[in-house]
């Protein structure tokens, strides 16, 4: 039995915020819903401790807000932190496009074109989860062209507060508008013109601010 031992508490507290962020994020959890920690303790088999653990990291991240002994709730679509979240990604964006246009070759470009292909094809058969992950990658090339680790952290960062208004954009039928955004932006970078990629890609991430202003 030298192989079975106590379970690390860090391991249970690590399963519970990404079991419980994942919730959020897809709106299994909808934004204002109020959390009980007994009740999620419950469905995800685990003690209370590392669920509550598990939520105090999701209140630093913004994804929950709570009042001491009034309530503890998913963050509401049109709370400070999704709008402040919204303006550093969208500024963090333009930034690596900028910084990532005398870099970009060949290969990146092609890759840019496929995941573009990847989103229009997602977004015309509805499936918001493909159309999620092929517009990561479209705007990936750019952030992991950049070299700037502080870029790239910030965004992981803060992608998971503005991941619900992005379900709720490609799942609407504007979605589609990002398809011609993400070919000017390509051209922009083909064309070696750095500063028009950034506000190309600035005013892509400003339609998530429209959403923020329709839920407010």
């Amino acid at each position: 039995m030298q192989y079975i031992g106590q379970v690390d508490r860090s391991l249970l507290r690590d399963r519970a915020l990404s079991s419980i962020r994942e919730a959020i994020v897809v709106g299994d959890l909808a934004p204002g819903e109020a959390i009980r920690d007994v009740d999620l303790a419950e469905r995800l088999g685990l003690s209370r401790t590392p669920v509550r653990e598990a939520l105090a990291r999701l209140t630093d991240e913004g994804l929950v807000e709570s009042k001491p002994h009034s309530y503890t709730r998913v963050t509401p679509l049109n709370g400070d932190a999704v709008r402040d979240a919204h303006a550093v990604v969208q500024a963090m964006h333009a930034l690596a496009a900028r910084l990532a246009v005398p870099r970009l070759g060949a290969a990146e470009l092609a890759a840019m074109r496929a995941a573009n292909s990847d989103f229009e094809a997602a977004i015309a058969r509805g499936d918001v989860g493909a159309a999620l992950a092929a517009d990561d990658e479209f705007h990936g090339v750019a952030v992991r062209a950049s070299g700037n680790f502080a870029v790239v952290a910030t965004i992981e960062r803060y992608t998971p507060l503005v991941r619900r208004l992005e379900r709720l954009r490609f799942a609407s039928p504007v979605g589609c508008h990002s398809v011609a955004m993400h070919e000017e932006i390509v051209a922009a970078c083909a064309e070696g013109d750095a500063e028009l990629a950034g506000r190309l890609v600035e005013r892509n991430w400003a339609t998530l601010g429209d959403l923020l202003g329709e839920s407010g």
